[in-house]
């Protein structure tokens, strides 16, 4: 016979496991793309790329970064990204936005290396050899994205904590 002192406080629901596996895996494949990207030179397109929108658009919101400011900023972000786990795995509710963000930045990342892998250009003026840079971790990246979508879909009407 169970007790309230013996039950466990919550029970993980098995669409929250679901739901943490699709996390780390997304996280995961961030991970190698960011190794993928570090390891191709990926800033040697997207900084002559911000610089040529500010130019031609007057404004553009994103910065450029030195390697080492960029790869740590990059890390640190992976590593709260990873410690937030948990909380998906728990059913946290305010966690089901931010993984929706997550999951769809990732996907327009993924999209952005393969157009521009298909283009051979960001703008017109900044062209690059084919693959893009970043680009053989992207069909990772679009899985995972992808997974943690149709996750996020299928247990949206899952009682979470």
């Amino acid at each position: 016979m169970s007790t309230a002192a013996t039950r466990p406080l919550r029970q993980p629901v098995a669409s929250n496991r679901q739901l943490g596996i699709a996390w780390v895996l997304l996280c995961l494949s961030l991970a190698v793309h960011v190794t993928d990207e570090a390891l191709t030179g990926f800033l040697s397109v997207y900084n002559p790329t911000v610089i040529g929108l500010r130019d031609k658009l007057g404004f553009w919101p994103m910065p450029t970064f030195g390697f080492r400011e960029w790869l740590t900023g990059l890390i640190v972000g992976f590593l709260i990204l990873l410690a937030l786990s948990p909380l998906v795995f728990h059913g946290s509710r305010w966690m089901r936005p931010l993984f929706y963000f997550f999951a769809i930045i990732m996907l327009l990342n993924g999209l952005g290396h393969t157009t521009g892998t298909i283009l051979g250009h960001t703008l017109t003026s900044i062209r690059f050899p084919r693959p893009m840079p970043g680009f053989y971790s992207s069909p990772l990246i679009l899985a995972a994205s992808i997974y943690a979508l149709v996750q996020l879909r299928r247990t949206h009407q899952q009682p979470t904590a």
